[in-house]
């Protein structure tokens, strides 16, 4: 019963972190401007970068001299800037203006689904959980953003143009606090 209990809360504190229903307007923004995703492939990633993480995430940031408030400090930014990008409808991230360019790896496995937040909570985890309920919650996690990475085509058909360019905004200013409040909370560590 304490290890169902502890897959529930870090599922639950991941998925919040993860955000995954947050980042929907900003995938179906990217899908509807050309932009490749494969759901399969971002997912994996992500869950790479996860396990990795919760693994050798201090050692791999310390080999290249990183602190965690640094890493986490680089990701608010790249978020920040998505989220001007879905506010203002300015492009910052000029790789993607054609049609048919890659976004599965950038931005959406990092920093959407495997950002700085994700990581660090990861590793945060540690000092909380055993790791069983922590690889279980990195795992339902996964098998819920690869069904809405998988479903994206139909849920944009579903949700009106102007639904999501209000939610696009919405979320944008959402993704910009977060990166705010992720920058305000790491620059003094």
């Amino acid at each position: 019963m304490l290890m169902l209990k502890a897959l529930l809360s870090v599922t639950l504190v991941l998925f919040s972190v993860i955000d995954i229903p947050g980042s929907l307007p900003v995938i179906i923004n990217m899908k509807r401007q050309g932009v490749v995703i494969n759901a399969l492939m971002a997912t994996l990633i992500a869950g790479l970068l996860m396990v990795a993480f919760f693994f050798f995430g201090s050692s791999i940031l310390g080999l290249f001299g990183i602190e965690i408030s640094s890493f986490a400090l680089a990701g608010s930014l790249i978020i920040f800037f998505i989220g001007l990008e879905m506010t203002l409808g300015i492009r910052f991230f000029r790789d993607m203006d054609q049609e048919g360019s890659e976004g599965t790896i950038v931005p959406i496995a990092f920093p959407l689904l495997a950002g700085a937040g994700t990581l660090t909570t990861i590793i945060s985890l540690k000092s909380e959980f055993d790791s069983l309920p922590i690889l279980g919650g990195i795992l339902i996690n996964l098998i819920i953003v690869y069904i809405v990475l998988n479903s994206t085509n139909w849920l944009s058909k579903k949700i009106s143009e102007n639904t999501l360019e209000s939610l696009r905004k919405i979320f944008g200013i959402l993704l910009i606090a977060i990166a705010i409040q992720m920058f305000k909370s790491n620059i003094l560590a």
